[in-house]
């Protein structure tokens, strides 16, 4: 058998950096069982609904939708339940600190493997009004239309 290295995306939430102003991001490994890994190795993962919280000073990670595994048997996965997030505990105090204060929500990023294990970046968010992402589309938009500009005179 030969050990991955490197790191394979499997899922990226790309809604979430634009619903949510991102604070501070960390890495966290996941306790999956054999067929979450089975269907993650196939690609198959949803962050869309997805969530964090801390209970008793344990992360967990909600609503992510990992599909049952096509050859699996009886001893399938239920395809939302909850994830434990292997994080150290400096860190699970941080997030449940950030959290305490209304408004903010730790919101899955991406789901990886590095080296050949499961990991899912969190972040600490906080979400952005209509106006912000109205603004944000406007920037962007503009800086499009700029850069087009350009590329127009330098042929010129």
């Amino acid at each position: 058998m030969v050990k991955q290295t490197g790191r394979k995306l499997v899922a990226s939430n790309r809604k979430a950096r634009h619903d949510y102003h991102l604070e501070d991001v960390v890495e966290a490994g996941l306790v999956l069982t054999g067929t979450e890994v089975k269907s993650l190795r196939a690609g198959r993962a949803s962050l869309v609904d997805g969530f964090a919280s801390v209970d008793h000073g344990e992360a967990w990670l909600e609503g992510v939708h990992i599909p049952e595994y096509t050859e699996g048997t009886w001893t399938n996965h239920e395809p939302r339940r909850k994830r434990k997030l292997l994080l150290h505990r400096h860190e699970i105090l941080r997030l449940a600190e950030a959290t305490r204060e209304r408004g903010l929500t730790i919101v899955p990023l991406s789901l990886y493997f590095q080296d050949g294990r499961a990991k899912v970046e969190v972040a600490v968010a906080r979400g952005k009004k209509n106006y912000d992402k109205r603004q944000a589309l406007r920037e962007r938009q503009d800086n499009r239309e700029a850069a087009r500009a350009m590329a127009r005179r330098e042929n010129l």
